[in-house]
This record gives structure tokens, C-alpha cells and sequence, in this order.
């Protein structure tokens, strides 16, 4: 079977999430992070298709998904419901702990999905929306990445959304240079890496 791009299924979603951690270390395998291997996908990619799966698509191919772009709209609407919907039953089930020095991470990570909050911000009003995406190597350098984003874009501009933004760890400069064949724009730079603008009017 060759690769396709289509929009997501609710079957997809195993396979996502196995893609968010196969990509979770700027680009590389995040397995060896995580103790939870689901953590990852409940923080970057699950709430995004349950909120509004209409702005998430996938690549699959024979051996299943291999890259997906998820969305959202508005931001901070989407950060409100995360702390209605999402956050609760995770912050319930996934208590603070501290380091236990074996060099994994989910205690960031849990640190990070209980001290999240909605918080406005000036540069979401021209750019209100964000992505994540993810592909795996075996489908990149084929222009996959770019078909996602396009195809994301053309959904967004559909209901006059104005522009998004996505942020990026610095170290990962491949993306970086990525994005801005696309037309996206550094707006602000921070200690994690970089956010990155596209005007999609």
C-alpha cells in the first residue's frame, strides 16, 4: 500500500501516539525518556483530535500511520477546554513526583500538564492557531510534511482563521529550516527553542 494522506480516524490514534514518542527527543526516539510511553501523546497529541478532529490528518501506509499534523483553531479556546476536559482525570491519575534520577523525564512532564493553565497571549491574536507534527523518518524527504501542513492550512483558512503558530526546539535546526521553506516566520525566540509564525490570510 502506498502512503496517503487523509483525515484522522479514531483508529488512528494508537498508532499516534507511538509516533509522538518516536519523534519526542527534538526529532529523535524519546523511548528511552519515558516510563510511560503514553505521556507524550496525552501532552502533544491526543486532545487535539478529541477537541476537533476535523484539523487533524494523517499519512499512513502499510505499516500504519507514519506522520500526522494536529490542530487547533483558537488557542486559547482550546486551552480552556483542556482545562475543563483534558487536564483533570490526567492530573488525577498522573500525581507530581520528583526526579528519580534514572534519566528519564515524566516528572517534567508532569510537572508541566498540572502547571499548565490558559494563558492569553498578544501574538495568538493575529495567529491564533497551532500545530504539531510529526513524521517518521521512512516518509521523510518526500514532501509529506509539506502536503500535511497545506492541507492543514487550507482547512484553516476555510474558517477564516488568520494565521498559526507552532513552537520548535532549537536544536532541532532540520525543522527549523523546514518551516521556513514554508513561508513561517520566527516571532519570538525562548529558553526551549524558537516559536514560528505563518499569515495564512
Amino acid at each position: 500500500m502506498a502512503a496517503v494522506l487523509r483525515p484522522f480516524h479514531p483508529s488512528d490514534l494508537p498508532g499516534m501516539y507511538r509516533l509522538c514518542l518516536l519523534t519526542g527527543a527534538a526529532g529523535g526516539d524519546a523511548t528511552a525518556l519515558y516510563r510511560n510511553p503514553d505521556l507524550l501523546g496525552h501532552v502533544y497529541c491526543g486532545p487535539y483530535p478529541v477537541a476537533d478532529p476535523g484539523l487533524s490528518f494523517v499519512v499512513a501506509d502499510e505499516q500504519g500511520v507514519g506522520g500526522y499534523v494536529v490542530a487547533t483553531a483558537d488557542t486559547l479556546a482550546f486551552e480552556e477546554w483542556m482545562e475543563r476536559q483534558w487536564w483533570p482525570t490526567l492530573r488525577a491519575q498522573h500525581p507530581v513526583t520528583s526526579d528519580p534520577q534514572d534519566g528519564t523525564e515524566d516528572h517534567r512532564l508532569v510537572e508541566r500538564l498540572h502547571a499548565w493553565r490558559p494563558t492569553p497571549d498578544p501574538l495568538h491574536e493575529q495567529f491564533p492557531a497551532h500545530l504539531h507534527i510529526d513524521l517518521l523518518p521512512r516518509l521523510q524527504g518526500q514532501g509529506w510534511g509539506r502536503r500535511l501542513i497545506e492541507r492543514l492550512s487550507a482547512e484553516l483558512r476555510d474558517r477564516g482563521v488568520p494565521g498559526l503558530h507552532l513552537g520548535v526546539d532549537g536544536r532541532n535546526t532540520g525543522a527549523v529550516a523546514f518551516y521556513e521553506r514554508l513561508g513561517f516566520r520566527r516571532a519570538e525566540e525562548q529558553e526551549w527553542g524558537l516559536t514560528l509564525t505563518l499569515d495564512l490570510r
